[in-house]
């Protein structure tokens, strides 16, 4: 049974706990990281997962490339190997492709992806811009094919809209009978701390996708962290944005006007959820029960550990 969103005139909410588990097939390491991972989804008897993988000592996803994962049961995994490569000589992903999610549409796999050209550079005022771009496969196993050799999602070209810097960490969900694509964006000369969450929607896993006109659909948020629930979609909210939206569970019912519905004393890093309903469109999603997130161990490279997540409701609090 799903339990409906909380009433907003209720002085309950629903609150996050969860533990975290660490995992064999993704050690610390020195000079390798693992980072990003996308919503798992299930096919056959294996979990899939996609992440950001460098080998370099780099700490940022900025020079990744995606790579993925299966398991039995969410605990034990296996890494498979690079999914998907850099972008050729002068290709707009040229130097990283990163930040992946997943699609599962029309019997295809739609892997979505986060890309930056060269020369790249992330300091002061030179920035350059990052847009999504979209491979599809057969299989989740792959070969991927980029079903373009442009960006499905670009940056805004008003430098004051709230994505005319980044657009990034996409996250798709199916919802009458239409493919909404959640991600997040930052204004030209603006820091991480003032990244907003916007979403576009198409009619075709291909796009093109329409960034909705009410954007930023929530003004806070460095990682897009949401799932369905019930006819509606929520989110999880990082420490990025106003203390009244830190550490929050939004929803929003026609998934865009989000209101608060929970709260959570410590976020999960950038996790990815498993989310059975994500691409259903049958109005019976639920609060998700475990997940993968970014894991920092000091003197190691960000890597992936396990979440297992417990949803109660507990009074608000209104210190």
């Amino acid at each position: 049974m799903i339990d409906p969103p909380p009433n907003p005139q209720n002085p309950d909410v629903m609150r996050l706990y969860f533990e975290t588990t660490n995992l064999a097939a993704f050690p610390p390491d020195p000079m390798i990281m693992r980072r990003d991972p996308a919503n798992i989804i299930r096919v056959g008897d294996l979990f899939y997962l996609w992440y950001t993988k460098c080998e370099k000592g780099i700490h940022h996803g900025y020079d990744g490339t995606v790579w993925y994962a299966t398991s039995p049961d969410g605990l034990d995994w296996t890494e498979r190997g690079e999914a998907l490569a850099r972008g050729g000589e002068g290709a707009w992903d040229g130097q990283s492709v990163f930040t992946p999610n997943i699609l599962v549409a029309e019997n295809r796999y739609w892997l979505f992806y986060t890309g930056a050209p060269k020369p790249f550079t992330n300091q002061g005022n030179r920035v350059t811009k990052s847009a999504l771009g979209l491979a599809v496969a057969d299989s989740p196993d792959g070969p991927w094919e980029r079903v373009s050799g442009e960006p499905i999602l670009e940056t805004s070209p008003d430098p004051e809209a709230f994505d005319s810097m980044r657009v990034d960490d996409s996250v798709l969900i199916t919802r009458d009978g239409l493919y909404w694509l959640y991600y997040k964006g930052r204004q030209w000369d603006r820091t991480p701390m003032e990244t907003k969450l916007g979403v576009a929607v198409a009619a075709h896993p291909l796009g093109p996708y329409v960034k909705h006109p009410e954007n930023p659909v929530i003004p806070a948020g460095h990682e897009v962290m949401a799932w369905p629930m019930g006819r509606g979609v929520a989110c999880l909210i990082n420490y990025v944005g106003s203390r009244d939206l830190q550490r929050t569970i939004q929803y929003a019912e026609d998934g865009v006007n989000f209101r608060k519905i929970g709260e959570a004393e410590v976020v999960p890093s950038a996790a990815g959820f498993y989310r059975p309903e994500a691409f259903t469109d049958n109005g019976r999603g639920g609060w998700p029960d475990w997940g993968i997130q970014i894991h920092e161990t000091e003197g190691r490279m960000p890597t992936l550990s396990r979440i297992d997540c417990t949803w109660k409701i507990s009074p608000l609090h209104t210190d």
